[in-house]
C-alpha cells in the first residue's frame, strides 16, 4: 500500500512514581519499544481510496496485521548476531542501536526476501544457509566454529496492525482525499 505517512517514532511504556522523600521509582512496562504511524495523507486518487478502503477491510480493521516499511528505519548493516560455539545453529535477526555504553537489540522478525546476507567473520556466506522470512531466524546446515561472529545485512519491515476498527475517510476536494 503505497502513500504518505508520519512516523512518530519508538514509544515505551514508563510508569514514574514520586516518592514521599522525593525521590523517583520506574517501571518499565515494555520489554520492546513499539512504533505508530499514520497513515496522513497521500490519498490523490480515486483509486488509491478504493485500495485503502480495500486493505482496511482485508485486514478487518485491526484484527488482522500486516507488514509495513518504515523509511526512517528499515535497514541493518553488519549487525552482529551472535558469536558461534560449535553445535549453535541458529540465530535471530537483530539491530543493535548503541548509545554510549548502552546497547539496545531489536529483534527484527520479518526481514525483506532477496535483501539479507549473511557473513561467517566478515565472509560472505553463500550456501549452508536458510532464513526465515516470517520469523527472523537464520539457521545453518553446520554451525559455525567456535568464536566466529555471524553479522548480517538485511532490509526489514516491521509488523503492524491498524489500531482502529472504523475507517473515516474524508475527502477534502475532487480526488484528494486523508484518513
Amino acid at each position: 500500500l503505497a502513500g504518505a505517512f508520519i512516523s512518530l517514532g519508538a514509544m515505551f511504556a514508563t510508569t514514574v512514581v514520586a516518592t514521599g522523600a522525593g525521590h523517583e521509582k520506574r517501571n518499565v512496562n515494555w520489554a520492546q519499544a513499539r512504533g505508530r504511524w499514520e497513515v496522513a495523507s497521500g490519498l490523490k486518487k480515486q483509486a488509491q481510496i478504493d485500495e485503502l478502503i480495500a486493505f482496511f477491510r482485508a485486514r478487518r480493521g485491526k484484527a488482522y496485521g500486516f507488514r509495513f516499511k518504515d523509511w526512517t528505519d528499515y535497514q541493518g548493516a553488519a549487525q552482529v548476531l551472535g558469536t558461534g560455539n560449535g553445535s549453535l545453529k541458529t540465530f535471530q535477526l537483530i539491530k543493535n542501536y548503541a548509545s554510549g555504553g548502552v546497547i539496545e537489540a531489536r529483534t527484527i522478525a520479518k526481514p525483506v526476501a532477496g535483501t539479507i546476507t549473511i557473513y561467517r567473520d566478515g565472509v560472505l556466506v553463500t550456501s549452508g544457509v536458510t532464513i526465515d522470512t516470517t520469523t527472523g531466524l537464520v539457521t545453518f546446515s553446520s554451525a559455525p566454529a567456535a568464536g566466529v561472529i555471524v553479522t548480517a545485512d538485511y532490509e526489514f519491515d516491521v509488523p503492524v496492525r491498524f489500531d482502529t476498527d472504523q475507517m473515516n475517510v474524508t475527502i477534502e476536494t475532487y480526488n484528494l482525499g486523508t484518513w
